[in-house]
């Protein structure tokens, strides 16, 4: 996994089993050979902890743009989306209350950090067609990457096919005027490899002021290839211009889903930026029993975005390393793997605000106007960790980890001239320890039961008191989790199923509390419970000799509620968590047929969502069915060609695609909870692929 983010994990052989034929179609997949994530076992069959695989086939199953269909195939895992650019994931709860965005999630693109020292992750970004699979990660299991209390998310580049020489073009279009383009050229030799891609996205909106468009470029490879060592690259470069319709009130929900919130249309608010990555990871083998890799990475992004309220510029540079080393040994004749490695990355935000002076600009949109605020602020973020994997037996094995993690600061205050001030500022070390023990009765079978702490770190927003300064005593998030889970195959290894049962409480919760339009806070203000049981299960019917048919199952059944949590003389303890589902449920089956022809379809069931602490209003529960048709097929023998045709929304159900939890009204504006999600709409795309 992360051939860019080549960690010194060792290859391992795909399994002869149903794993590397049908799982790899649908949700979870250990076919390989493969770099494996969490260098905890030899394959997510085998691994003491719920982690699903996306592949490529499953990425490009819907319109070629938007994951959110994608991700929630997955139990447990739940991605908002109120437009191509504004979305939230949250990993059983975690994350459920951020207002805008996604944190408590860590991610990384090969060997890139995707979440910066602002805790915000974005993943939307990236092309789905460049992607090679994704691997989700739930809950703080994996010292390696970061012990995040949500988990993480770990997205694989595409990489060369060896020996070989390929050019192609993709095209999407689709409902509300979405077209998308992609040209990608690879190559493959013994000692290099290259793959470029350019892909540019276009849609008009379903919603007023809601247009979008996205470009990039994806360079990634792998150069001086030898026996023992390599060096792997990646560059990206992305613009982006989308235009924010921001959330509306109930009745205009009901009544004019289609309508952008009023001051959002009238200031023609959007954002805009321009972010490049890249990075670069040279793996060795220091001994004939130990591999090391070390990477360097670097990125900025500069952003603008005009708002009703102000006007908004951003720039963020971050650089940084990482380096593993990565043994394996014979102790007592058993297998024992150790893995110890450090992490660090410095991010500097440069951010200032303007007036926005639209109302005065003659119906032309947002205008700048004076000064309003300048702040500066400097993150150093250090990971230290280490993991161990010990095959004491035939039928046990045990896994342990641990991350130390220490984040500092400094922020300043620029602008205005009266309130500035110059703070340093620490959170105290993190230790988080993670365990786990395997059973395996058999080769058909797994049970695990593992234990882990994880922890997220405050944002920007949240480390600042109401008057703009650092508030000393905001601590980071914190909790305890445990999971106990068994992964399963019929005798005849058509059927395949797995289910976990967690626990995690999480201490010093971090609440966003506006106060200001314009402004939030954060605030420690208790605990939360999470509780849940996930279950897959999926089936492969051999009808004929090139027909059969696959239907699969999920479902997330989840109990997330405050333990201790109170906020303005108000006790919301024993309430549900706000802005996240109870229960999810996703059924559907995937058809191949002669000739090159497959159908996909899937209904996917979301419980109703708390909008505000104290329970008092939930959204509607909601169903979607989704169905799309393909064929792909050789054209000649060089040239293959592959075409995709569907439908999202198949009876036209109207549901919120994403809320703002504890929205509030300002002058006597009605509190605006909701994003409307599209009504039906169709898509249709091909891709040709020449060989060289």
């Amino acid at each position: 996994m992360l051939v860019i983010f080549v960690l010194g994990i060792t290859q391992v052989r795909a399994q002869d089993s149903l794993h590397s034929t049908l799982l790899q179609d649908l949700v979870i997949s250990t076919s390989g050979p493969q770099m494996y994530p969490l260098q905890v076992s030899d394959s997510i069959f085998h691994l003491p902890a719920s982690v699903a695989k996306l592949d490529t086939k499953l990425l490009q199953s819907n319109n070629r743009v938007e994951l959110a269909p994608i991700l929630n195939t997955v139990p447990g895992v739940f991605m908002q989306s109120g437009t191509f650019n504004t979305n939230r994931l949250s990993i059983r709860g975690i994350g459920a209350r951020t207002p805008y965005g996604t944190n408590k999630v860590r991610a990384f693109y090969g060997n890139i950090p995707l979440t910066g020292g602002n805790s915000e992750t974005t993943i939307e970004d990236i092309d789905l067609e460049f992607l090679q699979n994704i691997h989700i990660i739930k809950g703080p299991l994996s010292s390696v990457y970061g012990a995040g209390l949500g988990g993480a998310v770990l997205l694989q580049p595409k990489t060369p096919d060896p020996e070989q020489m390929q050019a192609g073009v993709s095209a999407t279009v689709g409902s509300f005027g979405l077209i998308k383009n992609q040209l990608f050229v690879s190559s493959g030799a013994d000692t290099y490899s290259f793959n470029v891609g350019y892909h540019k996205i276009e849609n008009n909106g379903y919603r007023e002021n809601s247009s979008y468009y996205r470009e990039g470029i994806t360079i990634t490879g792998d150069a001086f290839r030898r026996k023992k060592s390599k060096l792997t690259y990646l560059s990206q470069y992305t613009s982006i211009k989308a235009y924010i319709p921001s959330s509306i009130d109930r009745e205009t929900f009901l009544n004019n889903p289609k309508a952008a919130a009023t001051n959002w249309k009238e200031a023609k608010g959007y954002e805009a930026y321009k972010n490049f990555m890249i990075g670069l990871n040279y793996d060795f083998a220091v001994h004939e029993n130990i591999t090391s890799a070390t990477s360097v990475f670097y990125s900025l992004k500069d952003s603008d975005e005009p708002r009703p309220f102000d006007i908004l510029m951003e720039k963020t540079e971050t650089f940084g390393a990482r380096s593993q080393f990565v043994g394996s040994w014979q102790l007592g004749g058993k297998l024992l793997r150790a893995t110890v490695g450090f992490e660090f990355f410095q991010d500097g935000y440069d951010a200032a605000t303007f007036e926005n002076l639209y109302l005065e600009n003659n119906g032309q949109g947002s205008l700048a106007g004076a000064d309003k605020n300048r702040l500066y602020q400097t993150r150093n973020f250090v990971n230290v960790y280490s993991q161990l994997r010990y095959v004491f037996s035939e039928k046990w094995e045990l896994s342990a980890g641990l991350n130390y993690n220490k984040t500092s600061f400094v922020l300043q205050q620029k602008y205005p001239l009266e309130n500035a001030y110059d703070t340093p500022y620490g959170y105290n070390g993190i230790w988080a320890p993670q365990i786990a023990l395997s059973y395996l009765p058999s080769k058909l079978q797994t049970v695990y039961l593992s234990v882990g702490r994880g922890y997220s770190l405050p944002s920007i927003e949240e480390t600042m008191d109401e008057k703009g300064q650092v508030n000393t005593s905001i601590k980071p998030e914190n909790g305890y989790s445990v999971e106990l889970g068994t992964k399963l195959f019929s005798a005849d290894k058509r059927f395949y199923a797995e289910a976990a049962l967690y626990r995690m409480k999480v201490n010093d919760l971090l609440v966003a509390h506006r106060v200001l339009e314009d402004q939030y806070i954060g605030v420690n203000a208790g605990s939360t419970v999470h509780m849940g049981l996930e279950f897959m299960a999926q089936y492969k019917w051999q009808l004929g000799g090139k027909t059969r048919i696959i239907p699969f199952v999920s479902a997330a059944l989840g109990n997330f509620m405050f333990h201790d949590f109170k906020q303005n003389d108000q006790d919301f303890s024993g309430n549900d968590l706000t802005g996240v589902p109870k229960n999810q449920f996703t059924a559907g089956f995937m058809l191949n047929l002669p000739y090159g022809f497959g159908l996909k379809a899937d209904y996917f069931f979301v419980d109703k969502i708390p909008l505000n602490d104290a329970n008092a209003l939930f959204t509607d529960s909601y169903s979607l069915c989704n169905a799309a048709l393909n064929w792909q097929g050789k054209v000649t023998s060089a040239l293959s060609l592959s075409v995709n045709i569907g439908v999202n929304n198949i009876f036209n159900e109207r549901y919120a695609s994403m809320v703002l939890v504890n929205a509030t009204g300002f002058g006597n504006s009605a509190p605006r909870y909701y994003y409307p999600g599209q009504p039906v709409n169709y898509f249709g795309s091909f891709q040709l692929r020449y060989a060289l």
